[in-house]
């Protein structure tokens, strides 16, 4: 195994070199040969050599210039594609509209990475993100532990956890362990009488103070009064007493036409 450069702490770099954990993350994206993935944050090509017996192209998007510009040389195929740039401002029409996205992410990207996938027209099939477990676990959670993330995730996205990988595999090894979350792209709008930029409007509202109720963190995050609030609430059955992390999506969404009619 050749030796794995020096990582940058800024960019949250942690090598990966384990067979077994690289496998169950490609794995994980049900791959086939006439595939196109997109990997994010390659750093040396560990993942970048597994996916590329996978697939028919791998576009490898690193934002450290330095191993951009050595990853073609570390794999020399003409499967694969390296683009130097910030993922956050990576042109995701640029692929055909099936791609899969495969990553052994930055922790600290995770959020924002997740926003952007989310948003753009064209997202893919599948992400399969190697991040914090914590921070996994959150993604994927269920009502009485859900965030601004959760739902924003779970309204765009079929989210599982799949397979943790310890963190003594990593080069450095990073202070947690990680886990892989798998997103699958909804085949239709989960709810199609929403508009979203109004609907995570309400659901930012609600999150705005999380120790406070509904009723109160409604009311000032929407500049509505209380009374008005409470009706809103009582009329589909959710009590103005609860917390925004105790709703379901389905309860936002109810919430969300009582809101807007």
């Amino acid at each position: 195994m050749e030796d794995s450069p020096v990582t940058n702490k800024s960019l949250g770099q942690h090598w990966l070199n384990d067979a077994a954990a690289l496998n169950s993350i490609a794995d994980a994206a049900e791959l086939n040969q006439n595939d196109l993935v997109l990997e994010i944050g390659p750093g040396p090509g560990a993942l970048t050599k597994v996916l590329i017996n996978k697939v028919e192209q791998v576009v490898a998007v690193e934002f450290d210039s330095q191993l951009a510009t050595r990853l073609p040389q570390n794999i020399n195929s003409a499967s694969l594609s390296v683009v130097n740039q910030d993922i956050l401002k990576f042109d995701f029409g640029s692929l055909r509209p099936d791609y899969k996205i495969v990553a052994n992410i930055p922790y600290y990207l995770t959020s924002n990475l997740i926003r952007v996938i989310s948003e753009t027209p064209n997202q893919p099939l599948m992400a399969i993100l190697l991040i914090q477990k914590e921070v996994a676990e959150r993604v994927a959670a269920a009502p009485g532990k859900t965030s601004p993330l959760s739902i924003t995730a779970q309204y765009f996205w079929e989210v599982s956890l799949g397979e943790v990988v310890p963190a003594g595999l990593f080069t450095p090894p990073p202070k947690v362990d990680s886990q892989v979350l798998i997103m699958r792209r909804r085949s239709k709008p989960l709810f199609d009488d929403v508009i979203p930029k109004d609907f995570f409007r309400l659901v930012k509202a609600g999150f705005s103070q999380r120790r406070k109720t509904l009723l109160n963190t409604l009311s000032s995050g929407l500049n509505i009064d209380k009374p008005a609030i409470k009706i809103m609430c009582e009329s589909v059955g959710i009590d103005p007493g609860r917390r925004a992390q105790t709703l379901s999506l389905e309860e936002w969404h109810n919430l969300y036409l009582s809101v807007n009619t």
